[in-house]
């Protein structure tokens, strides 16, 4: 049997098999009012068919550990208890269909207060239901984001507080495994990256100076989160830049210090933080990225691009280039992906007894 269909246990989490959803924005939650970032039906029914399906770890949408840290209106927030109460209902479906919950913190930084993806994604101003966004330095993403705010040192300190906030009301809310995300040019990624940090104070400048405040969420985060359950970090492992950014060889000499830290696993994406750059795409065009990782650390990895075969994902656990696969568009196209891969190369997932006539 393919190591696809093998569990792997981090901590004392077991997650049943290797097939993983990472976080996808849905973009469906109210922008105002009481119900303002809570999951609804939506989301409920998004991720319970992925649950149902077989997947062995969902990990749920970039969610705001601040009204400001959402990318647009639309996201699910985490920083009030009405929020986290909501979840519950999910946590406890995907748990009832074996499948563990994971959870996304996130702050969107510079790249905050867009609109909805289809309906043009264009940045929203305070008579739209947007705000002033955040970053480590008063430098758009690009000529049709605003410039954000610098954060004062006294901020930048309020956010990480705001990291183990949401991760404490995540943790009531049962999710069993939590996900940093410092990926994809948001507020994390931005004090990574020398080409959105330009800073002078001790957050920015030296590699160690950029890895700051990165760090500093880690701490606060794993320090409320129990030591029985796996805490990831995401990161983009490149900006794909020639020069003036953050790089592979960065990311290698990260992964080090996340996992002493106390980070479990490195999902491991790229790209975001700078605009224009050519990224050559092409199925599994990011694994060598999680590859290099696993092969030069002693980090677990998690890769995610354009894996979409079941022998292609077979192949990359096969090959030791990853612990995992994260399939995002072909989950969405497909949420019984993980079933029909089973049957494909004779494996075994969960399969709900209101299915057993598809088996």
């Amino acid at each position: 049997m393919s190591s696809l269909f093998q569990p792997l246990s981090l901590r004392d989490v077991t997650i049943p098999n290797r097939v993983w959803m990472p976080p996808m924005c849905q973009y469906s939650a109210a922008p105002q009012g009481p119900e303002t970032g809570a999951p609804n039906d939506w989301h409920l029914a998004h991720y319970a068919a992925r649950a149902a399906g077989g997947t062995g770890l969902i990990i749920v949408e970039a969610t705001g550990v601040s009204p400001e840290g959402r990318i647009s209106p639309y996201d699910l927030g985490i920083w009030n208890d009405t929020q986290a109460e909501a979840f519950r209902r999910i946590t406890r479906f995907l748990v009832s269909q074996g499948t563990v919950p994971g959870i996304q913190l996130a702050h969107a930084g510079r790249k905050a207060s867009t609109d909805r993806p289809w309906t043009g994604g264009a940045p929203l101003g305070p008579d739209a239901d947007g705000w002033q966004p955040l970053a480590p330095s008063p430098v758009a993403f690009d000529e049709r984001h605003p410039v954000p705010t610098e954060l004062t040192a006294p901020q930048i300190h309020e956010v990480v507080g705001q990291f183990a906030d949401a991760a404490r009301r995540a943790l009531a809310a049962g999710f069993e495994v939590a996900e940093i995300h410092g990926a994809h040019g948001y507020l994390i990624g931005n004090f990574l990256s020398p080409h959105s940090n330009h800073r002078t104070d001790e957050y920015g400048g030296s590699y160690e100076n950029r890895t700051r405040f990165a760090l500093e969420v880690v701490d606060a985060v794993r320090e409320v989160w129990p030591d029985d359950k796996p805490l990831f970090f995401r990161v983009s492992a490149t900006d794909w830049l020639e020069e003036g950014g953050w790089t592979a060889d960065d990311t290698v000499r990260f992964a080090r210090d996340l996992k002493a830290h106390g980070i479990d696993l490195l999902d491991v994406s790229t790209g975001g933080n700078a605009s224009g750059v050519r990224i050559p795409t092409g199925p599994g065009y990011q694994v060598p990225f999680a590859a290099r990782v696993k092969a030069e650390t002693s980090l677990p990895v998690a890769a995610v691009g354009l894996i979409t075969d079941p022998g292609q994902a077979a192949k990359i656990l096969a090959n030791d280039e990853a612990d995992a696969v994260l399939l995002g568009r072909e989950l969405l196209r497909d949420p019984s992906w993980a079933r029909h891969a089973a049957r494909e190369l004779g494996g075994d997932v969960h399969v709900p007894d209101q299915y057993h006539r598809s088996v």
